[in-house]
């Protein structure tokens, strides 16, 4: 069996208007949203963020940090 591949922009395209038309634009580009990258060094930044810090203040901070819980 020989099937011809749609290029990716195609089916990017075809995805987004398929999740728009059922779930609504906001939600689409949410949805979308969790699949982004990023950019910048994480392990570097972290690094900086915490290199004057022990786990157990990380861990303490974090316990009384508010917590926020998505409805």
């Amino acid at each position: 069996m020989n099937v011809k591949a749609k290029p990716l922009s195609e089916i990017t395209r075809h995805a987004i208007d398929l999740l728009s038309k059922d779930m609504g634009i906001v939600d689409t580009v949410r949805f979308l949203n969790q699949f982004t990258t990023g950019y910048g060094d994480y392990t570097e930044e972290r690094e900086a963020l915490f290199k004057d810090l022990t786990l157990d203040e990380i861990l303490a901070s974090l316990k009384k940090a508010p917590s926020h819980q998505n409805g």
